[in-house]
């Protein structure tokens, strides 16, 4: 099965971007092809599409269902397996994100938290261990907001992403705005 020109670069350029984010080449292709398929597709025909042998389509498949990228579908009265990708590209950023905290994010703050209960024995490790006390916070606070992220229905997502840099208006705008009773307590006040 020969694929239509445009099909063909959006699958090599997603191969070539799929080394640098971390999944081999295959794989990124792969799921592009999936991606823009009208319709599920069986690994037979991933294999003919893309010219990969299906010992490769295997794997690959195994490691985008891994990532929760692709969905097994079973078609009636055909005993092969079919993969879908989602189509809603929120779901599909929300579905990597979350694979990524899981897979590099986690392990990094137990082995912070670890370093952080460890006692230093001299001062370089005083000084390392307050770095990471910093990194730790750090991720801590970015692993908050994305629980408060992936939280937002699409559409207000989309629209906070659109906002870009305005939100710092918002921000500062909110910081110079006080409400009705609230400011500096005066002592007489506070007793």
């Amino acid at each position: 099965m020969s694929l239509p020109p445009l099909v063909q670069h959006f699958v090599s350029h997603f191969g070539e971007m799929g080394s640098r984010w971390g999944i081999n080449r295959t794989v990124g292709q792969i799921y592009a092809l999936i991606f823009v398929s009208p319709r599920p597709i069986n690994a037979d025909e991933i294999a003919e599409s893309l010219a990969f042998s299906r010992s490769n389509v295997s794997m690959g498949l195994k490691e985008l269902q891994a990532w929760r990228l692709v969905r097994l579908k079973h078609l009636a009265g055909d005993r092969r397996e079919y993969f879908e990708a989602p189509a809603d590209v929120w779901e599909i950023f929300r579905t990597l994100a979350e694979e990524r905290r899981r897979r590099e994010i986690e392990p990094t703050l137990s082995m912070l938290r670890e370093a952080l209960l460890a006692s230093p024995g001299n001062d370089d490790e005083r000084h390392a261990q307050e770095r990471m006390r910093a990194m730790h916070e750090f991720i801590e606070l970015s692993s908050t907001w994305f629980d408060d992220v992936q939280r937002l229905d699409a559409k207000t997502l989309a629209r906070l992403m659109k906002m870009g840099a305005k939100v710092q208006k918002v921000l500062e705008l909110g910081s110079r705005l006080k409400p009705a009773g609230a400011g500096p307590r005066s002592a007489s006040t506070s007793r």
